[in-house]
């Protein structure tokens, strides 16, 4: 597996379109341009994510429980996954996953229940937005924009975007990517971003991920491109497929997403974050989840003010 180093990629050009759109939800089969945006595996470095980091969070015992503008008083509504490991899925009839045990740990630092619904990534900003869900978990990529559309947090995680192929391919790598290969993406992603606005080429969109590994096994697509995260959830031994490449693809962090006139929210959300970064659970979380997955030097979570405990 080729794998790249693990700085920033700046060398890679902008992407001359968006493919991600709020009304790309639903039935919606087409990517949607709305603006500009860079390639997502351009990469960035800590300046350019500190335009949107935070400088400092309000204090946590100053937060207000019944200000925060929740659907249910009390209890964080949280739109999520069911299949999308090790970030986001349901094991024993219950949602787990990296984001959102993250968001629980968050949560019990304001005092807050949270209960989590299903839902496809393709609606789930819309339906942050529109406040079905006071929250969406969903390791979203923080793109400039989806931030004209929904708030965000502060950032929690980073990520890679991968190629997963038949073990037999040719297909080795981003670089092996034609107009001719039958491409698999989940829809409203930023893979369906980068498939359709970078590359150029016009992919195979699939509602979840869950789909779109099962027809690259079952051969009716060639690749997919995926969050290496959810890829490597989904890749088994003896499945005959493997990740062929991933590459470092935080332009933008990732975190959770607000409606974005819920200020008071996001300000707690930003507070606990910060909280569960100081007293080790990020940290605790993060080898929990991701056991041999190396962190960038240059990236850090939560808000400017806050500092990784050394392990």
């Amino acid at each position: 597996m080729k794998k790249s180093a693990l700085k920033w990629l700046t060398t890679v050009p902008a992407a001359v379109a968006l493919a991600f759109s709020l009304a790309a939800c639903g039935g919606s089969t087409g990517a949607t341009s709305s603006g500009g945006s860079t390639d997502a595996l351009a990469g960035s470095d800590q300046q350019s994510l500190d335009r949107y980091s935070t400088d400092d969070v309000v204090a946590l015992d100053s937060i207000k429980k019944d200000e925060l503008g929740l659907i249910t008083p009390g209890t964080i509504t949280v739109g999520t996954l069911s299949d999308a490991p090790p970030n986001i899925f349901i094991k024993d009839g219950v949602f787990t996953g990296y984001d959102n045990e993250l968001l629980r740990a968050m949560a019990d630092k304001l005092g807050l229940k949270v209960e989590f619904k299903s839902t496809d990534f393709s609606a789930l900003l819309a339906q942050v937005e529109n406040k079905t869900f006071d929250v969406g978990s969903s390791s979203i990529s923080t793109t400039d924009a989806r931030r004209e559309n929904v708030g965000f947090t502060n950032g929690y995680d980073f990520g890679y975007m991968a190629v997963v192929a038949k073990t037999d391919s040719a297909i080795k790598g981003f670089a092996d990517l034609t107009d001719k290969t039958r491409i698999a993406v989940v829809q409203g992603t930023v893979q369906d971003d980068y498939v359709t606005n970078t590359l150029k080429y016009e992919p195979v969109r699939f509602p979840d991920y869950n789909t779109a590994y099962a027809n690259l096994k079952n051969g009716q697509v060639d690749a997919w491109v995926a969050p290496s995260q959810q890829a490597s959830g989904q890749v088994k031994d003896g499945d005959g497929t493997a990740i062929a490449e991933e590459v470092v693809n935080t332009q933008n962090f990732t975190a959770y997403a607000v409606n974005s006139e819920n200020k008071a929210l996001t300000d707690a959300l930003n507070s606990a974050l910060d909280a569960v970064i100081a007293d080790g659970t990020w940290s605790k979380l993060t080898k929990e989840w991701y056991p041999t997955r190396p962190m960038p030097e240059d990236w850090t979570p939560g808000s400017k003010a806050v500092t990784v405990p050394k392990a």
